[in-house]
């Protein structure tokens, strides 16, 4: 891994200074991509670039920015973006700054004939490291890194590490808040992080990889390994994931939202399904007050597992007045207990009718419990 720390004037930093809008800000003589292609961060308010500005002007330090070299040459903002972009905003005049000797507020080029203050100003030093190496050895570092404060998502640090014109594609679909993944999934996808902080972009890749992180991992290295140019293969597969769950489920409910769609896309996708039996049946277990977990619906419907729906427990001023009526003793095994070691048990199960009431209620020990669960 090699790392350098270089220093880098305002004046260096600001050449051929251009923002392209959606596709993407440079600086550096062309050679910096500040904010990559599609893809925006969180943006400092005014205030908050004035006092970068300020800062600067006062011959103050800013802290260490790090930057990611490509293999041809070209770098990646992995930490820095905002002052970086408060600096170009500066020079470009987008806003004004106050000065205390003139007692007033100035733009950029307002500074123009104090040739002296202007120099200072580009002439100021930044301090950038510049990260390279293998794949492992800049993921490491970046992790690294993190830890002293740099706050990145993880799939923030796996972006700076892999690079690639795959990734910039991938971040038109994934990375950003009117993004096309976010218009079609956001009924239904809950990603970790914000869009904006590659939170719906990490999601596509764990649905598309099982939920394994380290298959993501791998994935997205492959892509940049393998120079692969597009990322149609991920958006056409969370496209399918959104696809399936409109035409299974056609009745949206807010339930419908965070459910790990992808797990059961890829289990049923090839599966025949009656989805007007579905949605009569889902109709009627939302109104089951036994349901204690709503969202399991959609997967009970599919796996019929019940332990997805949560279903209501006995309280325990059911159980303790079952216990009493029982004198301790369990009906299966026809042994006293302690209550603290016996379990309420549905006489008729909730698949039955069964509801969870006293007269529904017994107590058995927990060995007699279990063995009946199992059956």
């Amino acid at each position: 891994m090699k790392i350098e720390l270089h220093q880098i004037s305002i004046r260096e930093l600001v050449e051929r200074y251009k923002d392209n809008d959606e596709e993407g800000i440079v600086g550096y003589g062309g050679r910096l991509d500040i904010r990559p292609k599609y893809q925006r961060n969180f943006v400092y308010d005014r205030e908050q670039e004035k006092a970068v500005i300020a800062t600067i002007r006062k011959g103050f330090p800013l802290n260490v920015m790090y930057w990611v070299k490509r293999e041809d040459g070209t770098f990646e903002v992995l930490d820095g973006q905002q002052r970086i972009l408060s600096i170009c905003h500066y020079v470009n005049n987008v806003f004004a700054v106050y000065d205390e000797r003139l007692n007033g507020e100035f733009t950029f080029d307002n500074y123009a004939d104090d040739i002296e203050e202007t120099e200072k100003f580009l002439g100021y030093e930044l301090m950038v490291y510049f990260c390279e190496g293998s794949y492992t050895e800049k993921l490491q570092w970046f992790r690294t890194i993190n830890i002293a404060g740099l706050k990145l998502t993880e799939q923030e640090l796996l972006n700076a590490n892999y690079a690639s014109e795959w990734l910039t594609d991938a971040k038109r679909y994934f990375s950003k808040r009117d993004c096309v993944a976010t218009k079609i999934g956001s009924k239904y996808a809950k990603p970790r992080y914000d869009t904006n902080r590659q939170g719906m972009l990490e999601l596509a890749l764990l649905w598309m990889h099982d939920g394994n992180y380290k298959g993501l991992e791998s994935y997205m290295r492959n892509m940049a390994a393998q120079k692969v140019t597009n990322a149609k293969e991920l958006w056409n597969y969370f496209q399918s994931v959104i696809d399936w769950i409109e035409a299974t489920f056609p009745h949206y409910r807010r339930e419908m939202y965070g459910i790990n769609w992808s797990e059961l896309y890829n289990k049923y996708k090839d599966t025949l399904l009656d989805t007007d039996a579905l949605e009569r049946e889902i109709t009627t277990l939302m109104g089951d007050d036994e349901i204690t977990n709503k969202k399991g619906i959609y997967y009970y419907v599919l796996t019929r597992d019940e332990r997805n729906l949560n279903l209501r427990a006995f309280p325990d001023s059911i159980k303790r007045a079952v216990y009493e009526r029982q004198h301790g003793i369990c009906p299966i095994c026809g042994k006293e207990y302690d209550i603290t070691e016996m379990e309420g048990d549905h006489i008729t199960p909730w698949s039955e009718g069964g509801k969870t009431d006293m007269d529904n209620c017994q107590m058995l020990c927990r060995n007699c419990n279990r063995r009946k669960s199992n059956k």
